[in-house]
């Protein structure tokens, strides 16, 4: 007599520790030759320039759960930082509200028309003269790849593994009269939604997204 024995596997679903002892959050300031600069009734923060050529975006981050650091103790952690301002050469300056990782995508073909002086151009018309440097340190590649998976890592300027990201903001006096805005986004766990195997639920993930207004004076 033969005896036939069916086993069913069934995956192991794993709970996961909260990312954060409460709420995730990320606080950031405004520092100008090492003084913060306090908002407004408006919220704007106003930097009177005086000759030095940045500012920087200074952040706290709260702190994650052990369950999310590495072996040697650092946590997965990232902030991006972003702008809607650009230099291109001559001092030519232009803003857009098209921003990388939080939106340049919306149009991939970069034919948004952006105006400034006596001109409109397109950021495809830009690209052909000379590579634009967004002011928190980048530059977008003049042969960019809208459509490659890869491009949101290109575009942006990210501090990862710490709780006090900085991020020195370029500055001069072509500015005056400006009003800036930075972008920021922080990533708890940024290994967040993998798929372990045997394990139907993947890792949390939190994003918190902040915006800051600076008028150059």
């Amino acid at each position: 007599m033969a005896v036939f024995c069916f086993l069913s596997c069934e995956k192991e679903e794993t709970v996961h520790t909260p990312i954060c002892n409460g709420t995730c959050d990320a606080q950031f300031i405004i520092v100008y030759e090492n003084q913060e600069i306090f908002p407004d009734s408006n919220n704007y923060h106003k930097i009177p320039w005086n000759g030095l050529n940045y500012f920087q975006v200074k952040g706290q981050l709260t702190e994650m759960d052990e369950e999310y650091h590495n072996n040697g103790g650092d946590p997965f952690i990232s902030t991006s930082f972003d702008s809607d301002y650009w230099v291109v050469i001559n001092n030519l300056y232009f803003q857009t509200p098209q921003y990388s990782y939080l939106g340049w995508f919306n149009n991939s073909s970069l034919t948004t028309p952006i105006p400034f002086g006596n001109y409109t151009y397109t950021m495809e018309d830009i690209l052909s003269l000379h590579s634009p440097l967004n002011i928190v340190g980048y530059q977008v590649p003049k042969h960019f790849c809208t459509e490659c998976p890869y491009a949101p890592t290109l575009v942006g300027y990210h501090s990862r593994y710490n709780y006090n990201p900085t991020c020195n903001v370029l500055l001069d006096d072509e500015m005056i009269g400006d009003t800036i805005t930075i972008f920021t986004k922080a990533t708890f766990n940024i290994n967040g939604g993998v798929w372990y195997n045997g394990d139907t639920s993947p890792t949390p993930i939190e994003t918190v997204e902040t915006q800051l207004k600076v008028v150059i004076i």
